[in-house]
């Protein structure tokens, strides 16, 4: 079981500089094992072409670490602190993709201007508060989780599962951690488009409420019909 958790964190790891949502060691993904309380991530620092499946380290809930030879990721305890905040979700993925982080950098939310945005958040990827000095300067990386999860206190983490930190990047998450990833390849297309579209037309307008709840539940919820059926 865990060398399967193994393996399904490595595969995304791999698809992130696959979809060119990093660059050099800038980000990472990781699977969660919820009934037994174990996360498998990647190791700190390792480049993506030297990454083996046994490289990825297993962390537990409690921070401490189960297996591996490798430190895991210095992310290891935002990844943690989501996966105790968000009790529905099985994977995490960070970038520093370039157009999601340029709105991070800018502190300005990706708005939700059109359909394609729609199908995958229940509204603007929003961003989260400026950390304080303390903060940064206390656990930096649990903190940055902290803050996460206060921007998530009135929203569904599930209708939008994509976040902004402020000043840094696009923190993204998922059921499981290949559907992770496919929201972090959503969030970096839907801020590039933001970003043509808003040069177009610079008083551009957030898509209407009717049709962004239309695409949006389309695909999303009991009353989703977009796709096939599972078996």
């Amino acid at each position: 079981m865990l060398k399967e958790l193994k393996r399904e964190a490595y595969e995304a790891n791999l698809l992130l500089p696959k979809y060119g949502l990093i660059n050099l060691t800038f980000g990472n993904a990781s699977a969660l094992n919820r009934g037994r309380g174990i996360f498998a991530i990647k190791p700190s620092g390792v480049d993506y072409d030297a990454l083996r499946v046994e490289d990825m380290v297993l962390v537990d809930l409690e921070g401490e670490k189960v297996e591996g030879k490798f430190n895991p990721s210095s992310d290891t305890p935002t990844h943690r602190r989501l996966y105790l905040g968000f009790e529905k979700i099985g994977g995490v993925v960070h970038t520093h993709s370039s157009h999601a982080t340029a709105f991070a950098q800018a502190g300005r939310p990706i708005p939700a201007l059109g359909t394609t945005h729609a199908d995958y958040f229940h509204g603007e990827i929003p961003v989260t508060r400026k950390m304080t000095a303390k903060e940064i300067a206390r656990a930096y990386e649990w903190e940055t989780g902290n803050v996460i999860i206060e921007r998530f206190k009135k929203l569904d983490p599930l209708e939008c599962p994509a976040v902004l930190v402020n000043r840094h990047a696009p923190f993204t998450w998922g059921e499981t951690v290949a559907k992770a990833v496919e929201i972090a390849v959503a969030a970096e297309y839907c801020a590039h488009m933001a970003l043509m579209s808003l040069r177009v037309a610079p008083g551009l307008a957030s898509i209407e409420t009717a049709l962004l709840k239309k695409h949006f539940h389309r695909k999303h919820g009991p009353g989703a019909y977009y796709g096939q059926k599972r078996s």
